[in-house]
């Protein structure tokens, strides 16, 4: 048992959490004469090791993603999820969700295709909301930081969340609140075509490369933040607003999240640097979700294929999830680290 345990904490501190990766960073950055215990030292090394530890899982879960992703087409999903009813719809339509786009933008445009199919509104906003808050990148990207304990927690309350999401709005009478152009849409039942496993390698480096290009920046731009908390930022300040002692610590994080507009890369670095300040637990992962399932430009790109109300209706329903969820790991973050 004890043995198991080692090869756990290995694969949790060297293979995911990269810390030799921040050894070396620390000792070249000494070697060339930075004191990496000081405020610019530190950041610099900050910025590096997360950058290039984000950067390579990344790559690497897009990759393993997108050749999974390959089996399930759009066409293959609309098939697989219209053989389940009820609530085992929505779980499936969920977990299916955890094997697609990496952010809500990009989730938008499968759910505008399955809603045309026909297939029931509350299992496609079950997807919706599972797919950008609960892919298989999340999970291990909150192992190599926040540890398995929580990743896989996040992962069950996140799919929770998006299969009760759906069920609340498949009892509401929101039939008519889907834009028009959906509802008349033409479908084409077309089987995939039959792809070998070289074309799929091919197809998942090619989406590694079109993803890496567009949410690179926002790596610069979370891991800089995340830079600029953990060494600039206060720890006393950090707490007043988002620790313990602030009981609305949830509600301002999810609220501060849902403007800016980035995927689970580019907030785990601010999330990082935020929990090591002393924010709660509950109240970063809050402040994570809100940023992936609720952003500005997600909402407004939904808008088109949905109505105010229906509209209305998702923004509330995860907004209250989230908070929940929030209060739910503050409460037992004393178990999870």
């Amino acid at each position: 048992m004890e043995f198991l345990k080692e090869i756990g904490a290995f694969i949790q501190n060297q293979i995911l959490a990269m810390k030799w990766l921040n050894t070396l960073l620390g000792d070249l950055l000494t070697a060339v004469g930075l004191d990496i215990t000081g405020r610019v030292g530190g950041s610099i090394q900050f910025f590096l090791y997360d950058v290039i530890k984000i950067t390579i899982l990344l790559c690497v879960l897009i990759f393993i993603v997108s050749y999974i992703q390959s089996y399930f087409p759009p066409e293959r999903s609309k098939k697989i999820m219209s053989r389940f009813h009820g609530i085992s719809a929505n779980i499936m339509a969920a977990l299916l969700g955890t094997v697609t786009p990496f952010c809500s933008c990009s989730s938008i445009p499968l759910f505008i295709g399955f809603t045309s199919a026909g297939l029931p509104l509350g299992v496609t906003f079950s997807f919706l909301i599972s797919s950008p808050m609960v892919d298989l990148g999340s999970l291990v990207l909150l192992m190599s930081i926040f540890g398995p304990k929580v990743a896989v927690v996040y992962v069950l309350v996140g799919l929770v969340i998006a299969v009760i999401g759906g069920r609340i709005i498949e009892v509401l009478p929101v039939e008519n609140e889907i834009e028009e152009f959906i509802k008349t849409a033409k479908h084409f039942d077309i089987d995939s075509p039959t792809i070998t496993r070289i074309d799929r390698a091919l197809l998942a480096k090619d989406q590694v490369l079109a993803t890496f290009k567009k949410v690179f920046p926002y790596i610069m731009i979370g891991v800089g933040l995340g830079a600029v908390i953990h060494n600039w930022i206060p720890q006393d300040w950090i707490i007043s607003v988002l620790g313990s002692r602030n009981p609305f610590g949830v509600v301002i994080a999810t609220v501060l999240g849902v403007p800016m507009y980035a995927d689970i890369f580019g907030t785990i670095p601010v999330a990082e640097a935020l929990l090591s300040k002393g924010a709660q637990l509950g109240t970063v992962l809050a402040f994570m979700m809100a940023v992936t399932t609720l952003s500005l430009p997600s909402m407004i790109m939904l808008r088109k294929a949905i109505k105010p109300k229906l509209l209305f209706i998702f923004i509330l329903i995860c907004t209250v999830g989230i908070i929940l969820v929030g209060y739910f790991f503050n409460l037992i973050q004393f178990v999870l680290i």
